[in-house]
């Protein structure tokens, strides 16, 4: 029973903070904060008419504005933000009021249902609202401008909107956030809950984000005991996705059984008599060289790449016969420059090779190479095949050799409607020669994925530099390439004269050199800037200070220095999502200051205005986007749900679920910049990041800048990001399966190299 101070009938200033737990009920009118991962929140609830908005937070899943909570828990005094009430349990309703129903029906929850209509249906209804649309939906159909086709969709996405209500409801409790119910409802139905019931882990394979101890809290909860096969075979996989998201494609058995061991509180013996299960059964692969167990997705893809490297290898080439000394002379004509010695050997190396790798940092001609090989290849005729990694790789690729290139995605031409790739083994590229740039960035899904689908005969080119971040996916396929004997490998490391003159190159250089010392001066946040250079480090001592600075140099003094568009000219760079100068603060102040009065869609606790910046965070192959792609709001359809995003230079509808795979990106990752190159980048780089301060991170972060580079923060971050090496070694099994391969030819033939 709620006492009277509890109904609101008392006043702010006479909040009871004592430990003593208590219940209130009202309307809840806002949501300020969510976070998306844990559901956490900070929202205002009115308790009543008189009664004033008081702040609540806690793990809060998939409330929405207008509904009535029930919640429980104590009153609090936050140094920052005064009093709040920390819910530790809750309860929802759906609204009552006509006030509480017109504002759940306006927050975008049912599609087909924008302010317009909601004002409209609420006040033809008013509080007999939800009744109609839960039995009697073609009464709709009497409010002016709502014809057949809109009552059948409102009334789809109500039924549809009440199931996954029903399922939040029972996963509320375990802190499934309401994004990954939406994914589960979408993926598994109205049987979502019948099939967490019997095997809550199933969920950790079908739904991305959802981990295991999501789902091992649904399950004890649910009364599986802590040995149940389910439980240790969802350990076993869950120990191995750990592996593969640092990067390795598989971890140690001993590793394994020992870190499964310690995450379930289980007997060892039990684990090892269940892994050996999975082995025989085939779900889990052991490779006997470096007793490396891996997911067999991961096994085959490995295994898969040596297989096609070796038959591109001993395959025949068709290329037209190249006289390699005339068409040394042929491109220096042509592009107007002389050759080194190292050059002309990297030339002489790709045109020799079926398969060759050219590496090297910013400055060192790989460009200009690329420009020759394409320029000799092209008046050969040969059927060349331009391809990266990313969209803006792509481009960069394109502008640099004057033939199209496009994505990996885009070249191999993934068909949603039969879920894979239309070049693939059955069916090659039509090409002759190859060419991929970025190429340190493929892991071994997608590098397996390509190269099953270029054809015996023809040759392969992968640009790269060695020194940037590896892939964000699993695997070290450049570096186990390089090191195999398959590839001839040319390292490129003369800095030509142009680039000598950039304070980039030399700074990016200095970095992989490990020397500490900034060859620029430090400069005070509102000190004199040498416009013309290139490279600028801007000391901020306090992180607190960061973030407003970040706002006036990029929305005023970049544009007024360099005339240019901040949004598209503009990118911000920075090692970590959390903290002060993370990543989520930057994009929460930088969308605030692009201003609130611009139409949005709200997504969850997420709001994309017209005009944001953001970043894909997954492949939409129906949409044909990909994780990493940048894009900017064009337009937003409030009553449709649907927003207009530009991706590289092309315009797609996004509905409303797609938007749950995008993030502002005023500010992004360092390892999602990997492939692409900015105007300007600005760095913040403060000591609170010394868990991500590594030299390749920084070196990678300072090569994403085409024309300027800013660091702002503290040249002591930077000092520790140059000196620290990251030590971690990737455990994978594709270099061993390549020199294994490339003895059996050794063995087996009378060996020459193509």
């Amino acid at each position: 029973m709620l006492t009277d101070r509890q109904k609101g009938s008392w006043k702010p200033a006479e909040l009871d903070l004592s430990d003593s737990a208590v219940e209130l009920k009202g309307v809840l009118k806002r949501i300020i904060y969510t976070n998306p991962e844990n559901g956490y929140s900070v929202c205002l609830l009115d308790l009543s008419h008189n009664g004033g908005q008081i702040t609540i937070t806690g793990i809060l899943p998939s409330v929405q504005c207008g509904e009535t909570l029930v919640v429980r828990g104590k009153w609090q005094e936050h140094d920052k933000f005064g009093r709040q009430f920390c819910c530790e349990s809750f309860e929802a309703k759906l609204p009552a009021d006509v006030h509480g129903i017109r504002q759940y029906l306006s927050s975008g929850l049912i599609h087909g249902i924008g302010k317009e209509y909601a004002n409209k249906i609420v006040e033809f209804f008013g509080a007999d609202t939800f009744n109609v649309l839960n039995g009697a939906y073609a009464r709709l159909m009497d409010v002016p401008g709502i014809g057949k086709k809109r009552a059948r969709m409102i009334k789809s996405a109500w039924d549809e909107q009440q199931a996954i209500r029903n399922t939040m409801i029972f996963l509320q409790a375990y802190g499934i956030t309401n994004a990954q119910c939406l994914r589960l409802y979408q993926y598994y139905g109205e049987k979502t809950k019948d099939v967490i019931s019997q095997n809550p882990y199933v969920i950790v394979k079908t739904i991305e984000g959802i981990g295991f101890k999501s789902a091992d809290k649904i399950a004890l909860n649910l009364g599986l005991t802590t040995d149940s096969e389910f439980r240790i075979d969802a350990g076993l996989e869950y120990i191995l996705s750990e592996s593969e998201g640092d990067g390795n494609t598989g971890a140690r058995k001993n590793v394994l059984i020992e870190q499964t061991t310690e995450l379930l509180g289980v007997a060892s013996e039990l684990i090892k008599t269940r892994l050996d299960k999975l082995l025989q059964e085939g779900v889990l692969s052991e490779y006997p060289a470096s007793q490396l167990i891996q997911r067999k997705r991961m096994a085959i893809h490995e295994a898969c790449i040596a297989k096609h490297i070796h038959r591109l290898f001993t395959s025949a080439s068709k290329l037209p016969s190249i006289q390699i000394d005339q068409a040394l002379i042929w491109s220096e004509n042509k592009l107007k420059i002389h050759w080194s010695e190292g050059q002309k050997n990297a030339l002489r190396s790709v045109f020799q090779s079926k398969l060759s790798i050219l590496t090297g940092g910013p400055g060192t001609g790989k460009t200009t190479l690329l420009k020759a090989i394409v320029g000799v290849l092209s008046a050969k005729r040969v059927r060349l095949c331009l391809a990266a990694p990313t969209g803006r790789a792509a481009q960069r690729m394109g502008e640099a050799t004057g033939l199209m290139a496009r994505t990996v995605h885009r070249t191999l031409k993934y068909e949603p409607s039969i879920g894979r790739f239309t070049y693939d083994e059955e069916n090659k590229l039509p090409t002759d020669f190859l060419i991929l740039d970025e190429s340190s960035m493929m892991d071994v899904a997608l590098m397996h994925a390509l190269l099953k689908a270029i054809p015996d005969h023809a040759h392969v080119l992968l640009v790269g530099d060695i020194y940037q971040l590896p892939s964000v996916g699993a695997g070290n396929v450049l570096n186990d390439f390089i090191q195999s004997p398959y590839f001839r490998v040319e390292y490129l490391s003369d800095i030509f004269r142009q680039a000598q003159c950039s304070s980039i190159v030399s700074t990016a250089h200095s970095i992989l050199e490990g020397k500490q010392k900034l060859e620029t001066p430090v400069i005070a946040p509102y000190g004199a800037i040498q416009l013309e250079d290139d490279f600028h480090f801007i000391g901020i001592d306090s992180a607190d200070q960061c973030v407003p600075y970040l706002q006036r140099l990029c929305w005023k003094l970049l544009p007024q220095w360099y005339h240019v568009d901040p949004i598209r000219a503009v990118q911000i760079l920075a090692p970590m999502h959390r903290g002060v100068v993370g990543i989520e603060q930057i994009n929460n102040v930088f969308q605030n200051y692009a201003g609130e009065s611009r139409r949005f869609l709200e997504v969850g606790a997420q709001k994309f205005f017209v005009g944001d910046k953001v970043i894909q965070l997954k492949n939409n192959y129906e949409k044909n986007i990909f994780n990493g792609d940048l894009g900017i709001i064009q337009d937003v359809d409030e009553e449709e749900q649907q927003m207009i995003v530009n991706f590289n230079d092309e315009e797609h509808m996004l509905e409303r679920r797609d938007a749950l795979d995008l993030k502002l990106a005023y500010a992004i990752s360092i390892h999602k910049s990997q492939g692409s190159e900015f105007p300007i980048v600005v760095i913040p780089l403060f000591t609170q990041h010394f868990v991500m301060l590594k030299r390749n991170l920084l070196y990678t972060a300072v090569t994403r800048g085409r024309k300027k580079v800013f660091i702002v923060g503290d040249p002591r971050a930077y000092s520790i990001a140059v000196r620290t090496l990251d030590s971690t070694i990737r455990q994978t099994t594709l270099n061993d399966r390549l020199q294994h391969g490339f003895k059996e030819i050794k063995e087996n033939t009378a060996f020459s190299q193509n």
